[in-house]
């Protein structure tokens, strides 16, 4: 298995996933070539908590401008993962 932390990159933190948080669901970016299996294993090894359900979404490269030079953004994958109920909170999250 690769190293958790290179799987997690980083946590996506917005107002809609505020909201998801008081139901145990937590959203991550993640690496691209990274699958369900080994994210969950990420986070538990992460975390110590018990993971129920990953759920990922490939972010698109959108098309973006500035002046005259045209680009792309980069391409990205996010994962919400859903935590059991006897799992504790997030300690990372508590501040927010």
């Amino acid at each position: 298995m690769k190293n958790p932390r290179d799987i997690i990159k980083r946590p996506i933190i917005t107002e809609r996933t505020s909201d998801l948080m008081a139901n145990k669901k937590y959203v991550f970016e993640v690496d691209i070539r990274a699958n369900k299996t080994e994210i969950k294993q990420a986070i538990e090894a992460i975390f110590k908590v018990k993971v129920t359900s990953v759920n990922t979404l490939r972010m698109p490269a959108k098309p973006k401008r500035y002046g005259r030079h045209f680009g792309y953004t980069s391409e990205w994958k996010k994962a919400i993962v859903a935590l059991s109920p006897e799992s504790k909170e997030l300690e990372f999250f508590e501040t927010v």
